[in-house]
């Protein structure tokens, strides 16, 4: 599990002792039987200390004292302080998983979150890229005379590795010239290749970064990903995101790998594991280049999800190939498709 931020870390080791091991506890259940990602336990983990930080300033001294009331008062505490419907959402779910949990485990009489109501969380329809938007980005690393995004910049790991992964990069440091210029050679492959398969795939970053060099079917063009969860599935790609990895592969990667490589198919400018918050940066400064809108990873998958049913795909098939646990997530692009269809009716059709 990575690390809270340095002012969660501060309450959690002021909360009693009884207290700050029930967190500990519920970060354990849900690292280790839940398989949680690690973003997803600090994010839990954050809410339930600033609960049980608030539960003990009204003077609950063992977790038996937390109930409803306590829930109630910490949420409308979390409203006054101008969170967001969707934040309070989020808390709200945290409170009520971890009463579910200590009800389970005997730390609870009585599972006293069950009863919390939260409000509901405003889902804003997500900016969507044109398909010539589209494709302008992800051509742009072919048809840029110079890499823009950050090259030799790979941030270092914030957290460790899972075992047996490749580490990501380092801070980037002074590199020997002939290295240099095969790596500023291999970056623009690196690059087309993350964009293509971002789009083509709508896969998380965190899934493409994941992604190693076995993972890739070059026979079937399909990618295996292990999504939130860990749960597996596989991802059809197309015939340009087949071109981009076969460059890639045998004129990018060799450029770039090191002893840390291992089996990463993406790598980093020093040859680590490509790091999320590097590709991050590499699909905006592209998006800047070529004068789009500012876009994201997560732009780009919002785009694939759009135009899949803008082209017609089933709903169902979508919603495997994002890997979205629930059909709620996948029909919000539903409504993308539509408001897209509205606009395109009132500018063309003349009764309008």
């Amino acid at each position: 599990m990575s690390r809270p931020d340095r002012g969660t870390r501060a309450m959690h080791q002021a909360l009693p002792p009884e207290l700050r091991d029930a967190v500990d506890d519920f970060a354990e259940h849900l690292s280790r039987v839940r398989n949680r990602s690690s973003h997803t336990v600090r994010a839990y983990v954050t809410d339930l200390v600033s609960l049980l930080d608030h539960a003990v300033r009204m003077g609950c001294v063992d977790l038996a004292e937390l109930d409803l009331l306590v829930l109630r008062s910490w949420l409308a505490k979390q409203r006054t302080t101008g969170a967001a419907r969707t934040s309070l959402a989020r808390r709200a779910a945290s409170a009520r998983a971890f009463s579910a949990w200590a009800h389970r485990a005997g730390l609870l009489s009585a599972d006293v979150g069950a009863a919390l109501a939260s409000p509901r969380a405003h889902r804003e329809l997500p900016s969507v890229l044109r398909a010539d938007q589209a494709a302008a980005l992800v051509e742009a690393p072919s048809r840029l005379a110079t890499p823009v995004g950050p090259s030799a910049t790979d941030p270092p790991a914030r957290q460790a590795p899972p075992v047996g992964a490749a580490p990501t990069d380092p801070p980037p440091g002074p590199t020997p010239g002939a290295a240099q210029t095969a790596g500023t050679e291999a970056v623009p492959l690196r690059d087309r290749v993350l964009l293509e398969l971002l789009y083509a795939t709508g896969v998380r970053v965190s899934e493409a970064c994941g992604l190693d060099v076995g993972d890739v079917d070059h026979g079937r063009r399909v990618i295996r990903v292990f999504g939130k969860g860990g749960r597996e599935r596989a991802v059809p790609y197309g015939v340009p995101a087949q071109r981009a990895l076969d460059d890639w592969l045998r004129r990018g990667r060799p450029a770039l790998v090191g002893a840390r490589s291992g089996d990463a198919l993406l790598l980093g400018a020093r040859g680590g594991r490509l790091h999320p918050t590097t590709a991050r940066q590499i699909v905006g400064a592209y998006a800047e280049a070529v004068g789009l809108p500012r876009t994201s990873p997560h732009g780009l998958r919002h785009s694939a999800a759009t135009h899949l049913l803008e082209g017609g795909a089933d709903l169902r098939a979508v919603q495997e190939l994002l890997g979205h646990a629930s059909l709620a997530s996948t029909q919000i692009y539903t409504h993308v498709s539509v408001e897209r269809l509205r606009a395109a009716y009132r500018q063309a059709h003349p009764r309008a």
